[in-house]
């Protein structure tokens, strides 16, 4: 028997007690736009939104784009743009159909459809997880990237524009014409003080076109920082027919993620317009810095050191890297020895409890997050994740011998060879220039990565040398378990 698909039509079918969107959504207008429309976004923010939705109807949908494929709103769109999130633990799994997703747009074609929503007085908020290599700018320094691909073609042809960028700043140059105040953005990606860093890049960016835009945007707009947390493992075919067990029907856009969640956000938008998100958990605060440095460097950087370890050492999943004892003794004296010791707690937070959660979530074998997918894009995500850590400890003369493993592990990733000889499928912007330099040996030279400082750090340079030398020489786990936990 074919299942039907899931539709609003359909949702009379769905199984019971499966959660249903708790309001009227032909009554919700879109008052968010939101610019990268992938899973995590799905499972988090829309999550949250839909939540307070049910608590207090109101005019915050979201319309969803796309900013390169079509892939997501072809499977959305038969759909009315509702979607199965399936809660993973190792009690079981719980099923819910989302609902606030309320229009599906792909920029490339039609990028002038984007720019009008955007551009909407309707629209109050334009949020984003356009991941770190999405926002056109040079990690190292955390500047716009004139010459990049993307902002130099929106540079001369503001009128479609294809980085998200371009978008922010043409949506915002025609609020402007129109006698419109600006709409929030968002940022919801993993960088640090991801609402300042994006608004010097969006005032950048307009005083290319107009010096007079750019200090309108800088005088009226407001870009908040957050720090966001949920991890979401990409979608498998095992996971469409979970979905399609648990709701009774067939759902092509459906995603996992695990129970933990969490929404930290800096209260500051435009005339106080957004979602009462604090309601169903988020946490409006004055200054969220603390949490997002607690976040990249605990969570993020341990992913990462996990991710490129854990894939040497033949670990599909951050689960089964941490049912490794070599692998979770490493990332407990990373955490305890190197991480915490240069962190800031934020208010009322134990590091080391934050750490021994982050542990028990890494250990969900529901969650099969995989390691590499978690390793794509390592350039854009090290300064963040690893480097900054890296810096602090080296300006206090601490040593660094398990992050520069963690940095050494992604060298021998993106050289495209694993430990047994077999080719790496690298995914990451600099993929053709990082092979290059693994071929001449010179990736500690990339200033993209690592700056001008750290290549001329002899403390750097040894740490990382040594460790590379290592992993070639025995291999991830024996590198690892030679280091003891002390």
């Amino acid at each position: 028997m074919t299942l039907r698909r899931l539709s609003s039509a359909t949702l009379s079918a769905v199984r019971p007690g499966v959660v249903q969107p708790g309001y009227e959504r032909d009554r919700v207008g879109v008052g968010i736009v939101h610019l990268g429309l992938g899973a995590f976004v799905r499972a988090h923010l829309a999550t949250y939104t839909d939540d307070v939705l049910a608590l207090e109807p109101g005019d915050w949908g979201i319309a969803g784009v796309s900013l390169r494929h079509p892939d997501q709103r072809d499977r959305l769109a038969p759909q009315s743009g509702l979607y199965t999130a399936l809660q993973r633990d190792s009690g079981g799994i719980s099923a819910r159909i989302v609902g606030c997703l309320r229009e599906q747009l792909v920029a490339p074609e039609d990028p002038e459809a984007v720019v009008a929503r955007m551009a909407d007085a309707a629209t109050r908020i334009v949020s984003l997880t356009v991941t770190e290599k999405g926002y056109g700018h040079d990690p190292a320094t955390g500047r716009l990237d004139v010459v990049h691909p993307d902002i130099a073609d929106d540079v001369r042809n503001p009128a479609a524009p294809r980085s998200a960028v371009g978008f922010l700043v043409a949506a915002l140059a025609r609020r402007r014409h129109a006698g419109l105040a600006p709409f929030t953005v968002l940022c919801c990606d993993n960088l640090p003080h991801n609402g300042r860093l994006l608004a010097g890049l969006v005032r950048d960016f307009a005083a290319l076109r107009d010096d007079r835009l750019s200090a309108w945007i800088d005088a009226n707009g407001a870009f908040p920082c957050t720090m966001v947390d949920r991890i979401v493992p990409a979608t498998t075919d095992a996971d469409l027919a979970a979905a399609a067990d648990a709701i009774g029907l067939t759902d092509a856009a459906p995603l996992v993620h695990e129970p933990f969640r969490q929404f930290v956000i800096e209260d500051s938008f435009v005339d106080g317009a957004r979602p009462a998100w604090e309601r169903v958990g988020a946490e409006p605060v004055s200054d969220v810095a603390p949490y997002e440095h607690m976040k990249l460097r605990l969570l993020n950087g341990a992913h990462s050191a996990l991710a490129y370890l854990g894939y040497l050492a033949g670990h599909e999943t951050i689960a089964d890297t941490m049912a490794d004892p070599v692998l979770a003794a490493y990332v407990a004296a990373l955490w305890e020895h190197e991480i915490i010791p240069v962190v800031p707690a934020p208010p009322g937070a134990d590091l080391r409890d934050y750490a021994a959660s982050l542990s028990a979530r890494f250990r969900n074998t529901a969650i099969r997050h995989r390691t590499w997918q978690i390793a794509m894009d390592g350039s854009q995500k090290l300064p963040q994740r690893l480097l900054s850590t890296i810096r602090e400890r080296l300006s206090r003369g601490l040593p660094i011998p398990r992050l520069a493993m963690a940095v050494a592990a992604w060298m021998v990733y993106v050289g495209g060879v694993d430990e047994a000889g077999r080719p790496i499928d690298v995914r990451d912007p600099l993929a053709a220039q990082l092979r290059k330099a693994a071929e001449d040996n010179r990736i500690l030279d990339m200033e993209a990565v690592f700056g001008t400082d750290l290549p001329r750090s002899d403390t750097f340079i040894a740490a990382v040398t040594h460790a590379y030398g290592l992993l070639r020489a025995v291999g991830a786990r024996r590198a690892l378990a030679s280091m003891g936990e002390s």
